[in-house]
């Protein structure tokens, strides 16, 4: 399926929870000298509009980052993404967010490299013009992520996020996260793993995070964040969901600090609330 466009949803709730979620995990892998890798299997188009274009007929972002946009209480780690958000809109309205590609490169050291995979024609070819420039450090490919990932793993430097990240309109994307996070941990056992999913009322997307808590690993941390009861038709999606695989050790403390603030602000009714669970080593 190549119906899927990322556009029309950015910056909402679930971008905030993921791309938050991602700067935590990127600024631990950069604490320390060594390179790492950022690995995205379903990258987008890396940067949309919200002023115009797809995002603007739902206006999803007002639902999301525009909620943090202007508060001067934001703990200090959802600051950190925000102030990210606002780099990227130096005029200080908000009418750019930047995908998961573009929030790594923000992060990015110079021994660091990106490698970027977006099978919809059109949006590989926004990717290409939005990294126009880094050619060096980043390379794209229009690919299906899930397909290409092992191919890459072990990446050289034995260090790594992989982000996985599909569209989930083809229910067999939910087979395909666990057999992609299954096989990737055979080659690569020691990388960080971060998969999104959608809080749907469908049975696969309720069985995933069981599915992933199966896998054979020793570490893992899942939280998800719900903005709403879900709807009484079982149409839309009414929160989102962050698996990760052997996550930093601070990471737990961080949710903790911000999950309950993200709750209250996101939240659309009285369903609204978080996940929070893990296992150690």
């Amino acid at each position: 399926m190549l119906s899927y466009r990322h556009a029309f949803h950015a910056g909402n709730h679930a971008d905030v929870l993921k791309h938050f979620v991602e700067v935590q995990l990127l600024r631990y892998l950069a604490q320390k000298d060594k390179p790492f890798w950022y690995i995205d299997t379903h990258a987008g188009a890396g940067c949309y509009a919200l002023d115009t274009g797809y995002a603007a007929q739902n206006a999803e972002y007002e639902g999301g980052i525009a909620r943090l946009w202007q508060r001067d209480d934001l703990p200090a780690p959802l600051a950190e993404y925000v102030a990210l958000v606002k780099r990227l809109n130096p005029d200080g309205q908000l009418r750019l967010y930047p995908g998961s590609p573009l929030v790594a490169l923000e992060l990015l050291r110079e021994q660091d490299r990106l490698r970027l995979f977006e099978l919809h024609p059109s949006d590989s070819d926004i990717l290409r013009e939005n990294f126009a420039g880094h050619e060096a450090q980043v390379l794209i490919q229009a690919a299906d992520g899930f397909g290409a990932l092992k191919a890459l793993l072990p990446p050289p430097p034995r260090r790594a996020l992989v982000l996985i990240d599909p569209p989930y309109e083809d229910k067999q994307d939910y087979r395909h996260v666990t057999a992609a996070l299954r096989e990737g941990l055979k080659r690569f056992a020691g990388g960080v793993y971060a998969v999104w999913y959608p809080q749907l009322q469908r049975t696969e997307s309720r069985q995933l995070p069981e599915q992933l808590r199966q896998l054979p690993v020793k570490s893992w941390m899942h939280v998800a964040l719900s903005v709403q009861t879900p709807g009484e038709d079982g149409f839309g999606m009414h929160g989102s969901g962050m698996f990760i695989v052997n996550p930093p050790w601070t990471l737990h403390g961080v949710l903790q600090e911000v999950m309950p603030y993200l709750a209250q602000h996101l939240g659309q009714d009285e369903g609204a609330g978080y996940t929070l669970e893990h296992q150690e080593n």
